[in-house]
């Protein structure tokens, strides 16, 4: 049995279909796939190359606006923003760059520039990015480490409500998603990472540094 990848305390068995087992964290409630079930980086890679966000695409622009719209609510303009995960068509940090803000982004397949991470922003912006988290303890406190103290993390990733919801949860079946939150792991990361946390739509989270 493996410890949880986030906070390294006991699992417990949570579920599993026929194509991976699945574990939860008995202190930070993170729901996990199996290690064993981890795609390589190039197979991983694949799956995203056959993603399809256009920058053309309204209802890809409205679901973005979902984060967008609040986080600028709390933002000055020119504060500098890392987008964090763009992958191959950086719509997000184009819209903020639009209202103002001066952006960058990383992505480990469509943008590596690792000196990227070597900065600290005003904010932090992670769509649809951290239930990918293969190993979530580095990437988690990578994410800290570039928010400086008062500055804003912007997350969407959906939530965790329980074991039944889970079985039938179509969220789980991308094999690229290997990490889960709930509001309790939410709650966890904040007080492990030094953050406030607002949860402001079903998968929308802003959590601001201390």
């Amino acid at each position: 049995m493996h410890p949880c990848p986030l906070c390294h305390a006991p699992v417990y068995p949570y579920a599993e279909d026929k194509h991976r087992r699945y574990w939860q964290c008995q202190c930070c409630q993170l729901v996990f796939a199996d290690p064993a079930s981890h795609l390589a980086a190039a197979a991983e890679k694949a799956v995203y190359d056959l993603h399809q966000n256009s920058a053309d695409d309204d209802g890809y622009r409205r679901f973005l606006e979902r984060l967008s719209t609040p986080l600028l609510a709390r933002l000055q303009p020119g504060q500098r923003g890392l987008d964090f995960g763009c992958g191959p068509g950086p719509l997000l940090a184009s819209m903020l760059e639009k209202a103002g803000m001066q952006m960058t982004t990383f992505d480990p397949f469509y943008a590596p520039d690792p000196q990227r991470l070597n900065s600290c922003y005003d904010f932090v912006t992670c769509t649809e990015v951290v239930e990918h988290f293969q190993q979530p303890a580095q990437s988690w406190q990578q994410l800290a480490d570039l928010v400086r103290p008062g500055g804003w993390l912007g997350i969407m990733t959906k939530l965790v409500i329980s074991p039944a919801r889970f079985a039938s949860w179509h969220y789980k079946n991308d094999p690229t998603h290997v990490s889960f939150y709930s509001e309790a792991t939410f709650a966890w990361l904040a007080s492990r990472h030094g953050f406030s946390w607002q949860r402001l739509d079903t998968d929308v989270l802003l959590l601001q540094k201390r």
